[in-house]
Formats: structure tokens, sequence, C-alpha cells
């Protein structure tokens, strides 16, 4: 394989791992059916909980048998199964968990009956927990005490990660830093200009970023069993990864190729790597209140000052 090269198989995942000798991957991402009955282009995700968590440990099994002895997986998944599978891969298969990691998204699934879901679990897990890969300086930010108060005191690498619940991300932008294990980015919606279109679950490429950064090499060997919108590969791509994935739609492959046609190694990530500031913070956002009818002007010499934060938080 070449450094950057890009191979994409029109394949089940367990078949295709076969073919991939054992110990010869860095870095496995899958991203797969959840099992909550979505319909895939020819698949529906619904199968019975002990036939899920059977195949399942089918095909992480042969992720640990591809992967190096200092390979790195991620997995993500909903809460559904993930208790199960986070048993599954260390009490089964001999994975370390380094990392339990909670991707936080806005525009999440609106719900009725209970809280609306707006989170993934990511399991940063490895084969050996003495000897993998972990770039921390890749992706890590200065901390608050270094950029705004200029504290002496404050760690040269940044600054140790928190675990406050906060309602608007956009309202504290110096929480939700690349070191914490939650990690805020938006979903790809509809209007975005990174969205493929053809795919309903697609994953962002800044977090995909942020795991091939962190957890692999330019020039190492990185594969996604679930091929999926082809965000792994895009990333792989840009980040100058060689990379192997499966996908069983023919259709989604080949919307992949055209995909990955458009991009050359090196080129910038789509989306914005700080999705916390992205968004304008509750104080400075639009109320409304201030919403006029169409054609109707505002008062002259009309001033405003920006409600408390306590009320603007009630509102939003």
């Amino acid at each position: 394989m070449a450094k950057s090269s890009i191979d994409i198989h029109n394949r089940e995942c367990i078949s295709g791992m076969k073919q991939i000798g054992d110990g010869e991957v860095d870095l496995v991402f899958a991203d797969p059916p959840f099992n909550i009955g979505y319909d895939y282009d020819v698949y529906h995700d619904k199968l019975e909980d002990q036939n899920y968590l059977d195949w399942s440990r089918d095909w992480i099994a042969e992720v640990v048998r591809i992967l190096k002895p200092n390979g790195t997986f991620w997995l993500a998944i909903g809460d559904d199964y993930a208790a199960e599978l986070k048993v599954l891969m260390a009490r089964e298969l001999g994975l370390t968990c380094r990392s339990w990691v909670i991707w936080y998204y806005t525009f999440g699934v609106n719900c009725t009956t209970k809280f609306s879901r707006s989170h993934t679990h990511l399991f940063h897990m490895v084969k050996n927990p003495r000897d993998f890969v972990f770039n921390g300086d890749e992706i890590r930010v200065p901390s608050a005490r270094q950029l705004v108060y200029a504290d002496r005191r404050a760690n040269s690498k940044g600054r140790l990660p928190d675990d406050t619940w906060i309602l608007r991300p956009q309202d504290v932008p110096e929480s939700f830093s690349s070191e914490e294990d939650v990690w805020h980015f938006p979903r790809v919606a509809g209007t975005f200009k990174e969205r493929a279109g053809f795919h309903g679950c697609q994953m962002p490429e800044q977090l995909l970023g942020r795991v091939l950064k962190v957890s692999s090499n330019p020039g190492d060997l990185v594969v996604d069993p679930f091929l999926g919108s082809g965000t792994t590969a895009a990333v792989a791509k840009k980040l100058e990864r060689r990379f192997i994935g499966f996908e069983i739609s023919t259709d989604y492959v080949g919307q992949v190729r055209m995909r990955l046609a458009t991009i050359r190694p090196g080129d910038a990530l789509d989306g914005s790597p700080e999705p916390a500031v992205s968004a304008p913070s509750t104080a400075n956002g639009k109320r409304l209140a201030e919403k006029r009818p169409s054609g109707k002007s505002a008062p002259k010499e009309r001033k405003r000052t920006a409600p408390p934060l306590r009320k603007s938080l009630r509102d939003s």
C-alpha cells in the first residue's frame, strides 16, 4: 500500500476483515448500525437483542485480530447497547478502555416523553494499555488561565478536564476543549455545506479528524468496517493516512468514491474546529420579542441592553 492509498470494498465487514492479516492495522474507527430500526439502503437495522450482540462480538473480534499490538479501536454507539458492548470489549475480547468520550451534538433527536437525545458514546479502546498511540499535542488547546488570566501557575500543556453540565456551550467558550471527554460537534444537518446527501447518518469531519490525529500518524493504516457516507475515508485521505473501508451498499460505495475523487491529501477538514464559538452566545442571540412583522421598521433611537444571563438561559 502507498503512503496515502484509499481502498474501498463493496462487501460485508467480517468477511472483508478476514482478508487482512493479523496485527496489520494501526487504527479502527467503527460507527455500526445501532439496532434501533433505521432503514439503510440495503439493511434494516433491527435484530433480536442477542443476535445483535452476537454479531457485534464477531465483528469486533476481527477488529482485535487485525489491530497491531499497540493498535487502537474507537467505537461510536448509542445508549441502547453502550454498556453491553463496553463489557464485551473489555471482559471478553481483552481490550482496555482508555476513555469513554461523550459526543454532544446540536440538532439532536427531538423526543416528547423523555429528554431529547443529543449524544453518542465514543469508546476509546486499546490492545495494550502501556503501549498505544496518543498524540495529545495534536489536539490540545490552551487553558483559560493561559489565554485570559496570564496565570504563571497554568499548566503549559493546557487545562484539566471538568465534569460540569452546561445548557449551551456557546455561553462558556472556554469549555469543550480538546482534552475533555465531552466533545461538542454539531451533527451534519441537511443544510450543512459538508453534507453528502445520500446517507442519513453522516459523521462530522472535525470529529473524525480529532480521532485520527490523536490515535494515528501519517502513513498509518486506518480501517472503517462500516463505511457509510465515507467520512472516515475522506478524513484519512486529507490527513494522509492509508485506509481500508467496507460497505455492503453498492450505491453508498459509488457515492463515496465520487466524494473521494474531489479530495486531495492535505485538504482542510470541513466544519468548524471550534463549534462552541461558531454560534452566538445566549446574551448575543435574537429573541422572539425583537421580531417585527414584515415591512415594519424598527423604532428610531431604540436602545437596548442585554438581559441578565440567568434570564437568557431560561429563555434559550
